[in-house]
Protein backbone atom coordinates (compact mmCIF):
# COMPACT_ATOMS: atom_id res chain seq x y z
CA UNK A 1 0.00 0.00 0.00
CA UNK A 2 2.08 3.11 -1.22
CA UNK A 3 0.36 6.40 -0.71
CA UNK A 4 1.99 9.45 -1.58
CA UNK A 5 3.67 11.29 1.25
CA UNK A 6 4.19 15.03 1.33
CA UNK A 7 7.25 16.37 2.34
CA UNK A 8 7.62 20.14 2.67
CA UNK A 9 10.95 21.99 3.31
CA UNK A 10 10.70 25.76 3.96
CA UNK A 11 13.63 27.97 4.53
CA UNK A 12 13.45 31.80 4.05
CA UNK A 13 16.90 32.47 2.34
CA UNK A 14 17.87 35.99 1.95
CA UNK A 15 20.72 36.53 -0.88
CA UNK A 16 21.34 40.17 -0.77
CA UNK A 17 24.56 41.37 -0.62
CA UNK A 18 26.26 37.60 0.84
CA UNK A 19 28.92 36.82 -0.64
CA UNK A 20 29.01 32.86 -2.55
CA UNK A 21 30.78 30.93 0.10
CA UNK A 22 27.23 31.79 2.31
CA UNK A 23 25.38 31.14 -1.00
CA UNK A 24 27.08 27.86 -1.17
CA UNK A 25 26.69 26.75 2.92
CA UNK A 26 22.80 27.67 2.47
CA UNK A 27 22.48 25.65 -0.82
CA UNK A 28 24.39 23.15 0.96
CA UNK A 29 21.90 23.11 3.87
CA UNK A 30 19.41 22.92 1.79
CA UNK A 31 20.38 19.97 -0.36
CA UNK A 32 21.21 17.96 3.35
CA UNK A 33 17.25 18.51 4.36
CA UNK A 34 15.93 17.63 0.83
CA UNK A 35 18.31 14.42 0.78
CA UNK A 36 17.33 13.24 4.71
CA UNK A 37 13.77 13.99 3.67
CA UNK A 38 13.89 11.21 0.79
CA UNK A 39 16.19 8.95 3.06
CA UNK A 40 13.15 8.94 5.39
CA UNK A 41 10.73 8.35 3.04
CA UNK A 42 12.37 5.70 1.10
CA UNK A 43 13.02 4.15 4.87
CA UNK A 44 9.59 4.44 5.50
CA UNK A 45 8.55 2.53 2.03
CA UNK A 46 10.74 -0.07 3.18
CA UNK A 47 9.64 -0.41 6.36
CA UNK A 48 6.61 0.54 7.01
CA UNK A 49 4.86 0.76 10.49
CA UNK A 50 3.33 -2.00 11.95
CA UNK A 51 0.15 -3.20 13.23
CA UNK A 52 -2.30 -5.47 13.99
CA UNK A 53 -5.65 -6.35 13.53
CA UNK A 54 -7.87 -5.30 16.21
CA UNK A 55 -10.63 -7.02 17.79
CA UNK A 56 -14.50 -5.31 17.97
CA UNK A 57 -16.57 -4.36 20.32
CA UNK A 58 -18.56 -7.20 20.20
CA UNK A 59 -15.46 -9.91 20.37
CA UNK A 60 -13.69 -7.74 23.69
CA UNK A 61 -13.14 -9.08 26.82
CA UNK A 62 -10.28 -7.87 29.56
CA UNK A 63 -8.37 -10.98 28.08
CA UNK A 64 -8.82 -10.88 25.03
CA UNK A 65 -7.35 -7.13 25.25
CA UNK A 66 -4.69 -7.94 26.98
CA UNK A 67 -3.48 -11.01 24.21
CA UNK A 68 -4.33 -7.92 21.56
CA UNK A 69 -1.59 -5.73 23.24
CA UNK A 70 0.69 -8.36 24.12
CA UNK A 71 0.47 -9.50 20.06
CA UNK A 72 0.83 -5.61 18.70
CA UNK A 73 3.74 -5.59 21.72
CA UNK A 74 5.41 -8.44 19.46
CA UNK A 75 5.29 -6.30 16.24
CA UNK A 76 7.71 -3.11 17.52
CA UNK A 77 11.30 -3.89 16.60
CA UNK A 78 13.52 -3.90 19.42
CA UNK A 79 16.48 -6.26 20.41
CA UNK A 80 16.11 -9.47 22.15
CA UNK A 81 17.20 -8.49 25.51
CA UNK A 82 14.36 -7.06 26.62
CA UNK A 83 11.83 -8.73 28.64
CA UNK A 84 8.19 -7.61 29.01
CA UNK A 85 4.94 -8.79 30.38
CA UNK A 86 1.52 -7.23 30.17
CA UNK A 87 -0.81 -7.01 32.49
CA UNK A 88 -4.36 -5.70 32.60
CA UNK A 89 -4.82 -3.13 36.02
CA UNK A 90 -8.16 -1.88 35.79
CA UNK A 91 -11.51 -1.37 33.96
CA UNK A 92 -12.87 2.58 34.34
CA UNK A 93 -16.41 3.46 33.96
CA UNK A 94 -16.65 6.57 32.25
CA UNK A 95 -19.81 8.55 31.30
CA UNK A 96 -20.12 6.71 27.57
CA UNK A 97 -17.65 4.04 27.80
CA UNK A 98 -15.27 1.61 29.50
CA UNK A 99 -11.54 2.66 29.97
CA UNK A 100 -9.49 -0.59 30.46
CA UNK A 101 -6.00 0.17 31.63
CA UNK A 102 -3.22 -2.13 30.81
CA UNK A 103 0.48 -1.52 31.78
CA UNK A 104 3.10 -3.11 29.89
CA UNK A 105 6.67 -3.55 31.68
CA UNK A 106 9.93 -3.45 30.39
CA UNK A 107 12.68 -4.46 31.93
CA UNK A 108 16.44 -5.70 30.79
CA UNK A 109 17.12 -8.80 32.77
CA UNK A 110 20.74 -10.06 33.44
CA UNK A 111 22.81 -13.15 34.88
CA UNK A 112 23.54 -11.33 38.18
CA UNK A 113 20.10 -9.57 38.18
CA UNK A 114 17.75 -11.80 36.59
CA UNK A 115 15.05 -9.70 38.57
CA UNK A 116 15.51 -5.99 37.22
CA UNK A 117 15.35 -3.17 40.24
CA UNK A 118 13.74 -0.87 37.90
CA UNK A 119 11.44 -0.65 34.99
CA UNK A 120 9.94 0.81 32.73
CA UNK A 121 6.10 0.93 31.76
CA UNK A 122 3.73 1.81 28.93
CA UNK A 123 0.21 2.50 29.62
CA UNK A 124 -2.66 0.96 27.13
CA UNK A 125 -6.48 2.37 27.02
CA UNK A 126 -8.71 0.25 25.23
CA UNK A 127 -11.87 2.13 25.28
CA UNK A 128 -15.48 0.28 24.68
CA UNK A 129 -17.89 3.39 23.78
CA UNK A 130 -21.58 1.99 25.34
CA UNK A 131 -22.99 3.36 22.00
CA UNK A 132 -20.95 1.60 19.36
CA UNK A 133 -22.23 -1.47 17.25
CA UNK A 134 -20.35 -4.93 17.89
CA UNK A 135 -18.87 -4.65 14.79
CA UNK A 136 -17.21 -1.38 15.56
CA UNK A 137 -13.35 -1.58 15.78
CA UNK A 138 -12.10 -1.36 19.25
CA UNK A 139 -10.15 2.49 20.25
CA UNK A 140 -6.66 1.80 21.46
CA UNK A 141 -3.79 4.19 22.65
CA UNK A 142 -1.50 4.14 24.62
CA UNK A 143 1.24 6.40 26.71
CA UNK A 144 4.93 5.82 28.33
CA UNK A 145 5.72 6.61 31.66
CA UNK A 146 6.41 10.08 32.42
CA UNK A 147 5.62 10.71 28.34
CA UNK A 148 2.67 13.19 27.70
CA UNK A 149 2.31 12.00 24.10
CA UNK A 150 -0.02 9.71 23.31
CA UNK A 151 0.48 7.24 20.56
CA UNK A 152 -1.76 4.99 18.72
CA UNK A 153 -0.96 1.90 17.12
CA UNK A 154 0.11 2.08 13.40
CA UNK A 155 0.82 6.08 13.54
CA UNK A 156 4.36 6.15 15.16
CA UNK A 157 6.95 3.49 14.58
CA UNK A 158 8.55 2.42 18.61
CA UNK A 159 11.82 3.37 19.01
CA UNK A 160 13.55 1.24 21.98
CA UNK A 161 14.99 4.37 23.20
CA UNK A 162 11.88 5.39 25.08
CA UNK A 163 11.91 2.41 27.77
CA UNK A 164 16.35 2.76 28.09
CA UNK A 165 15.69 6.60 28.41
CA UNK A 166 12.97 6.23 31.09
CA UNK A 167 15.07 3.28 32.83
CA UNK A 168 18.31 5.19 32.97
CA UNK A 169 16.41 8.36 34.54
CA UNK A 170 15.59 6.31 37.47
CA UNK A 171 18.88 4.42 37.53
CA UNK A 172 20.42 7.90 37.65
CA UNK A 173 17.82 9.04 40.28
CA UNK A 174 18.36 6.23 42.58
CA UNK A 175 21.95 6.52 42.82
CA UNK A 176 21.66 10.29 43.58
CA UNK A 177 19.62 9.52 46.51
CA UNK A 178 21.97 6.77 47.23
CA UNK A 179 25.05 9.15 47.45
CA UNK A 180 22.70 11.93 49.19
CA UNK A 181 22.27 9.67 51.91
CA UNK A 182 25.70 8.01 52.26
CA UNK A 183 24.31 4.69 51.17
CA UNK A 184 26.83 2.45 49.55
Amino acid sequence: MNEPKNVKIQKTVKLDGQDDSKVTAIALAIVKDVIDAAVKFVEDADNPIKNIKWITHGEFTAERGRKQIEQFVLTWEYQRRWAHYTEFIERKDVIHSFHYIYCVRWSVPTAPRPIAKVTAAAYFTIKINKNKPPDAPIDVSYVFEEHSLVHRPGMIRFREKWPRDIIDAKNILIESIKLSLNIV
